[in-house]
């Protein structure tokens, strides 16, 4: 299919760079979603911000659990695509869209059942940040089976070299949250203002239309989801396969969220504005990990289908050139978040007692975008050859170790600043630890001549 990227033949950087753009532009997209939530509800209240905060983590939470058939998914039938075996990458490809499925329903309506508990863990303070936490979460988890179904396509489609999709389908659902976000958070005619319950409508209608597109663009392609036929059971060990691949960095994902929920609860100490600051700070510094995470995409779609194809010197000029366009990225937003951080802030949120608290949150954690865009793209490299297990375990010990750090570290005459440096620190570590680790055993399947990594 023309719009596929060939990711077996032909100049390295040009093909890694016509797949990596469309996510990476697909990632900046979903980031400006956030982003746009975010700027029209700071001009509510920081309240408002730190509600749409605390529900937050629980979409972050669901994209953890995403991963499973999203990453499990993409690896092996972007493997599958590499080794010219089409019946099991279509297998593939149906094992993956039914899990979605089923997780997607099975979380939205637990977070349904248990709103009130799941939001009373962060301890919030104000009776109304409280309420309006618990309307988002109802509204946008409860929907949240569209958003796990678009993160599967995404997925699928990437492994085939197809990143257009996702960047259409994501680029017209930012103008209808664009459109909506302002109408239905403070009303426009006889439309009255929702407040954060209009900003919750307006991200699940956004990803309904986004759902709606995907199944346009795959009705009709011919490789594989014309004979997907979800109705027919994969195969089991195709399930035990994607499960073994997507698991790893799943309890990861899941950990981090958990991990950071009790950091959430920690900086709720300090006040909802302190939640508020993280909140909008963690948008600001998506700019970063949005976009490597983007990247990583397309390096573990451009590993996964060389190594079932066996190409060894590819993936070793791939990996390289993924990794010098990512430093560089890293070195710029580094530099943004350490000069501008008020420029960048003021743009959510313009009360004078906050501000202060956003600048040295992005002047912190800017020291680590580098180091965290090394880690995030290694991570790509790894998945890619079907290993997530040392990204996982990289991922899990240092996010872990957030923790007890930003306990100590606080408690200090640093105060929040501590749990700042905390997050910044972590993320150095991993990415000085993971690359070394892939490096290591890279250099020994490469000199070993060996097909199995």
């Amino acid at each position: 299919m023309k719009r596929n990227v060939d990711l077996l033949e032909g100049p390295i950087a040009g093909s890694m760079a016509r797949l990596a753009f469309p996510i990476m532009g697909t990632s900046l997209i979903q980031m400006a979603y956030n982003m746009v939530d975010m700027i029209w509800i700071g001009r509510v209240s920081s309240n408002a911000v730190a509600a749409v905060g605390a529900a937050g983590m629980y979409m972050w939470l669901a994209n953890g659990i995403t991963t499973i058939p999203r990453i499990g998914g993409q690896v092996t039938v972007g493997q599958s695509l590499g080794a010219m075996d089409k019946e099991a990458a279509i297998d593939y490809a149906r094992a993956s869209m039914r899990m979605g499925t089923l997780l997607g329903i099975i979380y939205g309506i637990l977070c349904v059942l248990f709103a009130g508990p799941l939001i009373g863990f962060f301890k919030l303070n104000s009776p109304e940040v409280i309420r309006d936490a618990e309307i988002y979460l109802l509204i946008t988890c409860g929907a949240i089976v569209f958003s796990f179904l678009n993160q599967v396509f995404t997925g699928i489609l990437t492994a085939m070299g197809n990143t257009m999709a996702a960047f259409r389908a994501t680029t017209i659902g930012l103008i209808i949250n664009l459109v909506l976000d302002p109408v239905l958070i403070f009303g426009v005619g006889p439309i009255s203002g929702m407040g954060v319950t209009g900003a919750a409508l307006a991200t699940v209608f956004a990803q309904i239309i986004v759902f709606v597109l995907y199944l346009a663009t795959v009705w009709s392609e011919p490789v594989i989801f014309q004979h997907i036929h979800l109705t027919q059971r994969a195969d089991k060990q195709h399930v035990r396969d994607i499960v073994r691949i997507g698991f790893p960095p799943a309890v990861q994902d899941a950990l981090f969220s958990g991990i950071s929920m009790v950091i959430a609860r920690l900086i709720a100490g300090w006040g909802d504005a302190a939640v508020a600051v993280q909140k909008v700070g963690s948008q600001i510094e998506s700019i970063s990990w949005m976009a490597a995470g983007g990247f990583s995409t397309a390096v573990n779609a451009f590993v996964a289908q060389n190594y079932g194809a066996g190409k060894r010197e590819r993936i070793k000029k791939g990996y390289k050139t993924a990794m010098g366009i990512m430093a560089l990225w890293g070195i710029f937003t580094s530099f943004i978040l350490i000069a501008f951080p008020e420029f960048f802030f003021r743009i959510f949120i313009t009360e004078k007692d906050v501000l202060p608290m956003g600048v040295d949150y992005l002047r912190i954690i800017g020291i680590s975008e580098f180091f965290m865009c090394m880690e995030i793209t290694t991570a790509g490299a790894f998945q890619g050859f079907g290993k997530t297990v040392p990204p996982s375990v990289t991922g899990i010990v240092f996010n872990t170790l957030r923790i007890p750090g930003a306990m100590l570290l606080s408690s200090t005459a640093l105060g929040l600043n501590g749990v700042w440096w905390t997050l910044s620190l972590s993320c150095v570590l991993k990415g000085l630890v993971l690359p070394v680790w892939f490096l290591i055993i890279f250099v020994k399947y490469y000199k070993s001549g060996r097909k199995e990594f």
